[in-house]
């Protein structure tokens, strides 16, 4: 086991990769084989499959399940219930040779109780709304809300809303940012 992070008595941790200053919650599983970074927080009733790859500073609240095929970058932040999946064509007894990768990049959040469908790329800094269902790729700074899940705007990295005047906008919080091709931070 990696030393420097804390596992409650009550959950399973099997695997040997997990980084300084995480926590695992009661009545988790990280199986082994995930790779989970530092200072994370895993928390109850959550379920980590082998090969999954978490960042550091990931937030995985109560009752998640991630499984195999989904890489969270660092700062993703997955609310309670979020559903991540990994079979495109589920049924039971049937398994397929591969599962189909989900890339959640640094700084996304999904909302609690929100859907991410496999094969999906949530971009830098996104935010999944409660309840979204999420079926098709959705880019930086991204807002997307409802079902099926809709681009309704952008945000910043604090999460205010932006609101783009002649391709630019300015967030309170003093950052900057330019929207072209797609929304990137001015620095």
């Amino acid at each position: 086991m990696s030393e420097g992070f804390k596992k409650h008595p009550l959950s399973l941790v099997e695997s040997a990769e997990i980084g300084a200053g995480t926590r695992v919650w009661a009545w988790a599983h990280v199986m082994e084989g995930a790779r989970i970074g530092a200072d994370c927080n895993i928390g109850e009733h959550c379920f980590i499959e082998r090969g999954v790859v978490l960042g550091d500073r990931v937030t995985v609240k109560n009752g998640v399940a991630v499984w195999e095929g989904v890489t969270a970058e660092d700062d993703v932040f997955l609310g309670p219930n979020a559903v991540l999946t990994n079979d495109i064509r589920p049924r039971s007894k049937v398994y397929h040779e591969h599962v189909v990768p989900t890339l959640l990049q640094k700084g996304a959040s999904v909302g609690a109780n929100a859907t991410v469908l496999c094969g999906i790329r949530v971009g830098r800094y996104a935010l999944i709304g409660a309840g979204a269902v999420v079926t098709r790729d959705v880019p930086d700074h991204g807002l997307i809300v409802g079902n099926p899940g809709r681009l309704r705007g952008y945000v910043c990295v604090c999460t205010k809303p932006l609101a783009f005047q002649d391709g630019e906008a300015r967030c309170e919080c003093g950052r900057r940012f330019a929207q072209r091709d797609r929304v990137e931070e001015i620095r």
